[in-house]
């Protein structure tokens, strides 16, 4: 790997000798592989890779081709960098109840998934991702997590600007200069440039003071970004400190993790990731919270299209909860709104581009119910609302491929697919053939014979 000469002089200047040297050795190496476990929906066995840091986090040995398991795209576990998941320390130390969540910058879901994962019962998280494309495997991933207090938007940091101390908790994973993903992104080697790094300090703050209105007083904010230099991290901290008016706070950190703190600035409580030192990629993460106390602000109640009751009652046999929910309809779609969190969902999708929400159940049309895939991935779809078929491996990826299916017996209708008894998503069976509804956006592109 041939680090640019700029980068060299300012990180080693920032690291010190040693440990820079340290720091170039471990570039040489291989990237290390990590997963999270969706304990919703499969557990995961403690083992020697276990990532200390994250209960449900393992690292791998090797890369598999992830798109050859079915549990993958079923939601059992995501893909992510072990550094990331060290924001579960943040939920575990310092959210001790409910919480009405926003992680900003979310794309692609490493730490969307985790926070529904870790968040108290109760809890709303809000996935943002301005970039269209990016937003959309945003949207794929908490669906296929199956968390029903989730939405995902696609929105601009001052869009959320009506939202004035609406959220307990803010994520923001910063757009970045991305020096802590040299080793697995050669690409970004190329790209980087101290006009870059000067470009996304310089956005890094205008996403935070666009933002900063929308945490209530005493409310957290998470930054994180994956690089190194102090621009983009120790006097961004310092930044939102003397300029927003925030108390950084501390995290408990075994010395055998490997975590570093500051290397510049005030030495406000941050915690590095450094190659070399954690076994993980680049990371940075700061924790602070904003002045004052004061309860998330509750919204009108918006009015709601509430589901026909025939809808509702048909529907609602297909949950474990049905109590726990508003049935409403967007156009020809039944959505489960959890009711806590009704209001403050439908004051977001009145403001904002919502891509998902709740519970998408089904398509109503000529009083025909076509069950949508979001109830196939949900951890309140009710076991025995559809009858079931259990498909070899070989037959889970012809179906994640979206072919054609034949299965041999099984009964007409609509049926719900499972794998090693997690649900894939449905079909309907007609007889001679099941008509595959697995989204066509997600279909595995590669033949399955080649996986």
């Amino acid at each position: 790997m041939e680090l640019k000469a700029d980068f060299i002089e300012r990180t080693e200047s920032l690291f010190g000798k040693e440990r820079f040297g340290r720091f170039v050795q471990a570039l040489e190496s291989a990237p290390v592989v990590s997963l999270r476990y969706n304990g919703a929906k499969m557990q995961a066995e403690p083992c020697d890779g276990n990532v200390p840091w994250a209960a449900s986090g393992r690292y791998m040995s090797s890369r598999p081709v992830f798109t050859a398991g079915p549990l993958f795209h079923a939601g059992c576990y995501y893909v992510q960098e072990a550094s990331s998941m060290f924001l579960e320390q943040v939920v575990k130390q310092y959210v001790d109840g409910a919480v009405r969540a926003l992680d900003l910058c979310a794309a692609p879901g490493g730490k969307t998934t985790h926070l529904l994962s870790l968040l108290p019962q109760g809890s709303m998280l809000v996935s943002n991702e301005p970039v269209p494309a990016r937003a959309q495997v945003l949207a794929e991933n908490v669906v296929k997590w199956g968390h029903p207090s989730a939405m995902v938007t696609r929105n601009e940091p001052a869009d959320f600007s009506p939202f004035r101390n609406f959220f307990d908790l803010i994520v923001v994973d910063a757009p970045c200069s991305g020096e802590g993903m040299f080793r697995k992104d050669a690409f970004s080697v190329e790209q980087w440039s101290v006009s870059n790094v000067e470009l996304c300090a310089r956005r890094q703050r205008e996403i935070l003071a666009d933002i900063w209105p929308a945490l209530r007083p005493g409310g957290l904010l998470v930054y994180s970004t994956c690089t190194f230099n102090r621009e983009e991290n120790e006097d961004c901290v310092e930044w939102i400190v003397d300029e927003l008016g925030a108390t950084p706070l501390a995290l408990e950190a075994d010395s055998s993790w490997g975590i570093t703190g500051a290397l510049a600035g005030s030495g406000h409580p941050v915690y590095r990731f450094i190659p070399g030192f954690t076994e993980g990629e680049g990371f940075f993460l700061a924790l602070l919270q904003k002045d004052g106390d004061a309860p998330v602000a509750q919204p009108r109640q918006p009015r709601l299209s509430k589901a026909p009751a025939k809808v509702a009652e048909t529907v609602s046999g297909w949950l474990v909860s049905p109590a726990e929910y508003d049935f409403m309809l967007q156009g020809e779609d039944v959505i489960a709104l959890p009711k806590e969190h009704a209001s403050a969902m439908a004051a977001l999708m009145q403001k904002l581009k919502v891509l998902h929400c709740g519970i998408p159940l089904a398509t109503v049309k000529n009083n025909k119910y076509l069950p949508q895939h979001p109830l196939a991935m949900s951890n309140e779809l009710r076991r025995g609302a559809f009858d079931t078929v259990e498909l070899t491996r070989q037959q889970a990826l012809s179906y994640l491929h979206r072919e054609t299916l034949q299965l041999d017996g099984a009964p007409m209708g609509f049926l719900l697919l499972q794998y090693e008894g997690v649900p894939l998503g449905f079909v309907k069976n007609v007889g001679n053939r099941a008509n595959n509804l697995y989204p066509a956006e997600w279909r595995i592109r590669k033949n399955p014979a080649e996986l």
